[in-house]
């Protein structure tokens, strides 16, 4: 490894990642479960700065108050011994059958009360724990029949679990925030708000969408053909950007949660320019934890859980090293220059200009020469080039 991971670096992982013993729909598991806080203290071994967890990743879902409050009690001993923050707190609303149709926009109203409970519970102990953010991922709202939902219905009863889990969290003055997590599809056949902009779209109608924002997936935006470090940009320009997952997809494909980077390598580190070095004409900068959300190799055992999860991080090291080296490097500044990145940062309309001036500056329009114009160079495959360079060379 380049260098050992730091606190500063804020590392971390969801423990239903480096727990999940390889289960899926062709197998059984090709490894042991040890207990949760087994795990939280390993993850502190290796270099973690951060753990997350759902509840039930805890806890079964079956469990009274007490063994609730034990097995959480351990986990936090676990993670406070090994200096570990608990900085994400989330909700399983996807595994137990009560919740094959959905848990907030489930046709049945009684589970979608149940399901809003369940979820208020973990807002309580999130904010015990000191979390941040509290990540809601729709997995089972969705459909695979036209025929089986009122869509209108069903996303209005989406804006009234939200609103009310906003409500929630400001009524009881939790220093708290929700993170929407998109996915196009699996479980379900069609999830709602399987993107970055049907989620931004829906916290635009909620009353408390103060405290709503985004927890973009690499895996769930590039499994639909969409750019990730695209849907980053969108998150921070909208001051959305709470949470981030980070993961490698080899294109559209199920959902591989792979290593970070052991999938569109290019992407990645692309992902972390932005995330590392901001945006090039300055603008609102991502602050939070890097949070790893893949899954170990159904193929290794428990020596090659903590070889991925080290994985992950290195990944993350090197490419912020290049990203910072591609970002000073001369030749680059040349070539953004060439490219006029710095014009995109300037607007398009000058200060103070009104409309009538604007239509009345025959640069812009009559006296323009297009023809010219077109014949200019961008040299942006050169500059993609150079960043490649950086990369592998």
């Amino acid at each position: 490894m380049t260098r050992t991971p730091t606190p500063e670096d804020k590392f971390s992982f969801g423990l239903w990642t480096v727990g999940w013993n390889a289960v899926d729909p062709f197998g059984t598991g090709t490894r042991p479960t040890l207990d949760p806080w087994e795990y939280t203290a390993k993850l502190g071994e290796i270099g973690a700065w951060g753990i997350t967890f759902h509840d039930n990743d805890v806890w079964d879902f079956h469990a009274g108050d007490a063994e609730r409050e034990a097995r959480v009690t351990r986990v936090k001993e676990a993670a406070d011994a090994a200096g570990l923050v608990i900085e994400m707190v989330t909700t399983n609303t996807f595994t137990h059958p009560v919740f094959k149709d959905g848990g907030l926009t489930n046709n049945d109203r009684s589970i979608r009360r149940f399901g809003l409970r369940k979820i208020l519970r973990n807002i309580d102990l999130a904010a015990q724990l000191g979390a941040k953010t509290f990540v809601m991922w729709g997995g089972r709202e969705g459909a695979e029949y036209d025929s089986s939902k009122d869509l209108f219905a069903a996303l209005e009863r989406y804006k009234e679990g939200l609103d009310t889990v906003a409500a929630y969290i400001k009524e009881r003055g939790y220093d708290l925030r929700i993170g929407l997590e998109p996915k196009p599809n699996e479980p379900r056949g069609d999830i709602f708000l399987p993107s970055v902009g049907h989620a931004l779209a829906l916290i635009a109608e909620l009353e408390n969408g103060d405290v709503v924002g985004l927890n973009p997936e690499v895996g769930h935006e590039q499994m639909a053909n969409l750019n990730y470090t695209h849907a980053l940009a969108q998150g921070l320009q909208a001051g959305k950007l709470f949470h981030i997952d980070l993961n490698g997809q080899s294109g559209l494909k199920y959902d591989q949660d792979k290593v970070f980077g052991h999938g569109d390598l290019s992407s990645a580190f692309f992902t972390v320019d932005l995330l590392v070095n901001g945006f090039p004409n300055g603008g609102p900068r991502y602050e939070g934890p890097i949070h790893f959300d893949y899954k170990p190799s159904r193929t290794e055992g428990m020596e090659g859980v903590w070889e991925s999860a080290r994985a992950n991080m290195e990944m993350w090291i090197m490419l912020a090293e290049k990203a910072k080296a591609f970002r000073a490097d001369p030749r680059t500044q040349e070539l953004m220059k060439a490219a006029s990145i710095d014009q995109l940062g300037q607007s398009t309309l000058a200060e103070g200009e009104s409309l009538a001036d604007f239509l009345a500056d025959r640069s812009a329009y009559e006296d323009f020469d297009a023809d010219a114009a077109g014949e200019r160079e961008y040299h942006f495959v050169e500059l993609y080039h150079h960043a490649m360079r950086h990369l592998i060379g």
